[in-house]
């Protein structure tokens, strides 16, 4: 299994620019998060939010989606596709299906937000809803697919996929190109492997970083360790940052992350929150809890971190649930 490579990224860049966004970079107001009432450290390095919720569909998923259906020969778009997701890869898979005019038939955890099962529906994929477990989602795709005939597309166990996901890091790389440390959330990994690749192959000076929940840290203590390492859907289901709880990286995503990526880190269920509640204060980004994991390490773990000049946190989602937007600012008021 080799790894992808720079040109295929570059390629994925130019094949899916009539569809997808390249999202804003946005550099956070570090004095209006203090005067907010927010407790974060005086000497923070500049922050910079990629603002991957700017994306039709919200999140960043878009973009490998798009770039793996766009490749399909003609025979394989009429065959249909298959995804399984918590809900970004859902709709990013939808929405690239319905641009082709194809059938999508997407398995969703019960569990998933309304909200997400709602965008995929009204996109025009059909839904099968499953147990929490990425485990249970995986194995009704794979079912559905031996069915039909139809198209699996990964939510990141392929190179199309993480060629995709790496134009994210083409961007930053062109918007902010003394950027020193770039932090992205990882599940999966789909996002984090293409990054870090898009990244390393095109600088010597940008260090990359993943970031995790505490209670779904798999792929940070797979980094750790250099094992690639499952953990339970019954714990990963915990945290609150739901586009996060996948039990495992795949072998591919973790074979780009151990060559490209500098580091793993996690953060907590608070921190998630408070990264997700400052977002909605202090910017115009509203993001999900998944997509505020970097923004929660860059200001509450920076003594795990590397002492650099100038981040960019990949704020990947933007599908907040309205509940949850509303408690968040009931309870800072």
């Amino acid at each position: 299994m080799s790894l992808i490579d720079l040109e295929s990224i570059r390629a994925a860049w130019q094949r899916i620019a009539p569809v997808v966004k390249q999202t804003g970079v946005y550099k956070l107001d570090l004095e209006r998060v203090r005067k907010l009432g927010f407790s974060v450290g005086e000497s923070l390095p500049e922050i910079w939010l990629k603002a991957e919720n700017e994306q039709p569909i919200g999140s960043f998923k878009l973009r490998g989606a798009y770039n793996k259906i766009a490749g399909l020969s003609e025979e394989e778009l009429k065959r249909g596709v298959v995804a399984h997701s918590s809900g970004n890869h859902a709709q990013g898979v939808a929405y690239a299906a319905r641009a082709r005019g194809i059938k999508a038939t997407i398995v969703m955890p019960e569990i998933a937000p309304r909200i997400k099962r709602e965008a995929t529906m009204t996109l025009g994929a059909e839904v099968v809803l499953v147990g929490p477990a990425s485990s249970e989602r995986i194995a009704m795709a794979d079912k559905l697919v031996r069915e039909t005939g139809a198209v699996l597309v990964p939510p990141y166990d392929d190179d199309e996929i993480i060629a995709g996901q790496g134009t994210c890091g083409l961007e930053i790389l062109d918007q902010l190109p003394d950027a020193d440390l770039v932090l992205s959330p990882v599940s999966g990994g789909g996002l984090l492997s293409g990054i870090a690749t898009a990244v390393k192959l095109s600088s010597d000076s940008v260090l990359v970083w993943g970031v995790e929940p505490e209670l779904a840290a798999d792929a940070h203590q797979s980094f750790t360790t250099g094992t690639l390492t499952e953990w339970p859907g019954s714990q990963t289901v915990k945290t609150i940052a739901d586009g996060l709880r996948t039990q495992s990286l795949a072998e591919r995503t973790f074979r780009h992350i151990r060559q490209y990526v500098d580091g793993i880190v996690t953060v907590s269920e608070e921190e998630i929150l408070d990264a997700t509640r400052i977002l909605l204060m202090a910017t115009d980004i509203i993001a999900e809890p998944s997509g505020a994991v970097s923004l929660a390490a860059a200001l509450f773990k920076t003594e795990a971190l590397p002492r650099v000049q100038k981040v960019v946190c990949v704020v990947s989602g933007g599908n907040l649930d309205p509940a949850l937007k509303e408690e968040l600012l009931v309870a800072e008021d």
